[in-house]
């Protein structure tokens, strides 16, 4: 009979501890360093060690988290899950106390100055908050889908502390904890839930990108939305609800009335896009919810609901686009998706990150020889910014490199998540999982012009005592919870 250990000395910690994780860890806060380093170096000739630079003030902050590592791993494992609420409780009131008494920095009320240090406490919230989500879905008997409450106490503990970070100005910070959503789909939440996120996006882009040629009286962007819905209507309908007999009526439906209107345009008659669409899909709707009440199949609610909310947000866009967003959030937008340039403007540093990564070529142009870095074409390339540096002095390898590492690193959290034989633990470690996956996403495509510029900083690169500090929580936490894992079995 196997006995179970209760010792939770630090022999036995080390015993059981992820050193390979560890050795990432360190492998990456060390490149992170050097990287710092050749992103701030000018031409004379600073010490990489020195407290006066960005890369001497890095080494300092590495060598607080490696004490603060040690600290998280000799705490006893049952802190983390007995105190997981208060630590979330009092993380939102700090949160809320920074906007507050936190000064205007940049248009953002989220960093706390404390003499000659500032903190940001939305990056300490994020292990906070993961913490919480593991305790809510470690409670007895708690199952996800067993109750629309399951629901709603998920989705609070995810979006206040969104809604206080939104309020700090800080949409950057905010979106990061949108990656919960990952552990909510790994706990039982229907993959419907990713892909309405998805389709939402898409409509987001579609309308807001192609909104000058006009189809039927509509911008085009709206138009192909609503050919969109129309499809997903039919995709629904088939794969979901599998009524095969109501996705080829409907379909019949939309390509026949889509041929009334062509027919009708080609012969002068002006067809009014919205009205028609709207007519067309509501006939649909009424359709399917006839077959709802023949054939009381359930799954067909998922259509009808799927159509309507496509719809309403499709027409919140423009109002969302015009009047919520900022006039630099919208101009980011805009240029992320390629409909403006502004290339003294919002697209600048973008633009200079790509010229920066397209002059590194295979190799690199070097080792503190990148001409782009030392003249300061791009802008705060030592905090978000940083893999530009990377891409011009390391080029195609350097780049590879650190994006093998990273990828490694995600690999290696995932594992660990499986192999975790309580649900705090498994749910604690997805949180960390997305966290990272998203950081990681996010920033590098952000650098090359993929994503709008939203502040995000890549993990252990980015010049930061907050952000070192807030994945060294995030990361020692797991290890701490790991180590232990052979004395919960």
């Amino acid at each position: 009979m196997e006995l179970r250990n209760t010792n939770n000395t630090p022999p036995s910690l080390t015993r059981g501890l992820d050193w390979f994780t560890i050795i990432l860890y360190l492998i990456l806060v060390a490149a992170g360093v050097v990287s710092i380093y050749a992103a701030s170096y000018d031409f004379d000739e600073a010490n990489m060690f020195s407290f006066d630079e960005f890369s001497g003030k890095q080494i300092r902050w590495i060598g607080c988290s490696l004490l603060l590592g040690f600290v998280l791993l000799v705490i006893d494992r049952r802190i983390y899950e007995t105190y997981a609420y208060p630590i979330y409780f009092g993380m939102l009131i700090l949160l809320a106390v920074t906007i507050v008494i936190a000064p205007d920095i940049k248009g953002s009320r989220s960093w706390l100055v404390l003499g000659p240090m500032s903190l940001q406490p939305a990056e300490f919230a994020k292990f906070a908050t993961a913490l919480a989500m593991a305790k809510l879905f470690s409670g007895y008997n708690f199952v996800l889908n067993a109750s629309p409450t399951n629901y709603v106490k998920a989705l609070s503990i995810i979006f206040v502390p969104i809604l206080l970070i939104l309020a700090q100005k800080e949409t950057g910070s905010a979106l990061v904890y949108l990656s919960l959503f990952f552990v909510l789909y790994r706990e039982g939440m229907s993959g419907l839930v990713l892909f309405g996120a998805f389709f939402a996006v898409l409509i987001f882009v579609v309308t807001v990108k192609f909104s000058e040629t006009m189809i039927m009286g509509l911008p085009s962007g709206e138009f192909s939305v609503f050919i969109l819905i129309m499809v997903l209507i039919v995709v629904l309908l088939a794969a979901y609800a599998k009524h095969f007999a109501g996705a080829r009526n409907v379909g019949l439906w939309f390509v026949g009335t889509g041929l009334v209107a062509w027919i009708l345009e080609y012969y002068g008659i002006k067809v009014p896009g919205t009205p028609f669409f709207l007519g067309v899909i509501g006939v649909a709707c009424g359709y399917i919810l006839f077959e709802l009440l023949r054939l009381r199949l359930r799954a067909l609610w998922v259509t009808v609901g799927a159509a309507l909310v496509s719809v309403a947000f499709l027409f919140s866009v423009n109002y969302v686009f015009g009047n919520v967003l900022e006039p630099h959030q919208q101009m980011r937008i805009k240029v992320a998706l390629g409909i403006e340039e502004d290339l003294r403007g919002a697209g600048y540093n973008v633009n200079q990150s790509k010229i920066a990564i397209g002059s590194g070529g295979m190799t690199g142009k070097g080792f503190l020889k990148g001409t782009q870095t030392k003249l300061k074409y791009v802008p705060e390339q030592h905090t978000d910014f940083i893999f530009c540096t990377i891409g011009e002095e390391e080029g195609f390898v350097g780049t590879t490199a650190v994006l093998t590492l990273f990828l490694i690193l995600i690999l290696r959290i995932i594992t660990i998540a499986e192999r975790q034989p309580t649900t705090f633990s498994r749910v604690y470690a997805y949180c960390v999982a997305g966290y990272f996956i998203f950081h990681f996403c996010i920033n590098i495509g952000m650098v090359i012009g993929l994503c709008p510029v939203i502040g995000i900083p890549l993990p252990f690169f980015s010049y930061g005592g907050s952000s070192l500090w807030g994945f060294t929580f995030l990361l020692f936490i797991l290890l701490r919870l790991d180590a232990a894992r052979r004395d919960r079995r």
